[in-house]
């Protein structure tokens, strides 16, 4: 029975490493080109250049201060520059290469001028730095890569994005309860959000409005159609339209990110990452609280929200469908390649039915409950990320996604509308909580899932034969 157990946990976990669990100090046994000459300012310019160019692509795409520090110090250190200071910022990467006492450092700067949502382009990168480490491809060929990268469009169309980020808030309102009307109604709703801010995103408005347009769209149709249910005789319950839509509003920011910079030691870059989030959350939570008096105003008003969400086990395998559809819709939301589509899937599917599932139990609290799925969806969705070759951070955040706080969030809003302040309060911490626990949850299980696939480091005077091209290229196994 053990040797059964243990050849199942291989299977899934397989002998494949992530490229950032290769990147340890020490594990350079031998760099594919001879040190860099100190006097030699136009190489050490462009290996630098190279560094801060792939470790601007990988901040940009939500990677943690620390995993993007060490991934460019890793660059640096395989083309012959050892002695590299690099500085993560928020918004801006910059690389010192000392050349001694008697001359001056070199210095490169890249900048993050956006946040992408194009997980294949993250995937990309990390093939090239995994080409780097394997094959010893010379910094003139990386630039050229990393330049097809960078320029290189979505590898889907927009409307196949648009359908999935719909089909993600139809796999929310399934998990938050919601039948097929409310998926219905959801999913046309965040086409429409989806729409109108790519539109206006065009025209170069700022995220902050986006959001405020969001959250106010996100209400309108699901108040009007709860209104005309009642007189046509159907049900629908509006909280769940609202929630999914917050949710889908949400899933763009960066909450791990922001949790994971703070938690290992980047508390700058963390507070500027969780000041941006509460900033966008600040402006849904204005498009929502517009949208609710608008329609007060008109004589429609929403529904009166009951102090807890109640579900039978009856209801736990669709629900956990629909938890484990929003995770899959997610990763082909942001681009994600399609066999990281298949794996998102799983560790929604796993997240859900925990969180779900601790729920039943009455003593556990949705913080909790949702801080223990994250751990197990970073743990599991990481170890399943590597067997899959696909960088670990596509499978975690898209875990955690369907388990964001917009109910939670919506609850608050209307308890501060409705004159419940300690009630709206409290809904509002609560989603804080609920915030935090994912973040450091995943972080969490993604540290755990790491420290399982960390390689042994060769042995002291091994040298390994680095190749050039295809036919030098090492097995990433």
């Amino acid at each position: 029975m053990p040797e059964y157990i243990q050849r199942s946990l291989r299977r899934i976990t397989g002998t494949r490493q992530a490229t950032i669990d290769t990147i340890e100090p020490g594990a350079i046994a031998v760099s594919p080109r001879r040190p860099i000459d100190r006097f030699d300012v136009a190489a050490i310019t462009e290996v630098l250049d190279l560094a801060t160019k792939i470790g601007a692509v990988l901040l940009d795409s939500g990677t943690a201060a620390s995993d993007t520090q060490a991934q460019v110090e890793f660059i640096a250190g395989a083309y012959g520059l050892d002695d590299v200071d690099v500085d993560v910022t928020y918004n801006k990467i910059m690389a010192s290469a000392r050349r001694g006492a008697t001359l001056p450092p070199i210095t490169t700067m890249a900048q993050v001028k956006y946040r992408s949502l194009d997980f294949t382009r993250l995937a990309d990168v990390d093939r090239l730095i995994r080409h780097i480490r394997n094959s010893g491809i010379t910094p003139s060929t990386a630039h050229r890569i990393v330049d097809k990268i960078i320029a290189a469009p979505h590898p889907y169309p927009h409307r196949v994005s648009t359908v999935a980020w719909g089909v993600m808030s139809a796999g929310v309102s399934l998990l938050l309860g919601g039948g097929l009307l409310v998926a219905v109604v959801t999913f046309l709703t965040t086409v429409v959000i989806v729409s109108v801010n790519r539109r206006i995103n065009r025209l170069g408005t700022p995220v902050f409005f986006q959001q405020v347009i969001g959250g106010f769209i996100a209400v309108v149709p699901a108040a009007v159609i709860a209104e005309v249910s009642d007189r046509l005789g159907f049900q629908l319950t509006p909280s769940q339209v609202i929630a999914a839509g917050i949710v889908v509003l949400l899933s763009g920011l960066p909450l791990v990110g922001s949790l994971q910079d703070a938690i290992t030691g980047a508390p700058i870059t963390g507070v500027a990452r969780f000041f941006e989030l509460l900033l966008m959350t600040a402006g849904i939570i204005a498009g929502v609280g517009t949208a609710i008096r608008l329609m007060e105003a008109v004589g429609i008003y929403l529904p009166t929200l009951t102090t807890l969400t109640r579900f039978d086990a009856v209801d736990l395998p669709i629900q956990v469908a629909g938890g484990a559809l929003a995770s899959a819709a997610y990763a082909l939301a942001c681009y994600a390649e399609l066999r990281a589509v298949p794996v998102a899937f799983l560790s929604g599917a796993i997240g859900s039915a925990i969180a779900l599932g601790a729920l039943l139990w009455q003593p556990v609290g949705p913080v909790i409950a949702d801080g223990v799925a994250a751990v197990i969806v970073g743990l599991v969705g990481g170890l399943l990320a590597r067997r899959a070759l696909t960088p670990p951070l596509v499978v975690a955040v898209a875990g955690i996604t369907p388990l964001l706080p917009g109910l939670a969030v919506y609850r608050g809003l209307y308890g501060l509308l409705s004159e419940q302040t300690l009630s709206g309060i409290t809904w509002m911490a609560s989603a804080l909580g609920i915030g935090c626990a994912l973040a450091a949850g995943v972080t969490l299980g993604e540290f755990i899932a790491r420290t399982l696939r960390r390689p042994s480091f060769l042995p002291a005077g091994h040298r390994p034969t680095w190749g050039s091209g295809a036919n030098g290229r090492r097995s990433d196994g």
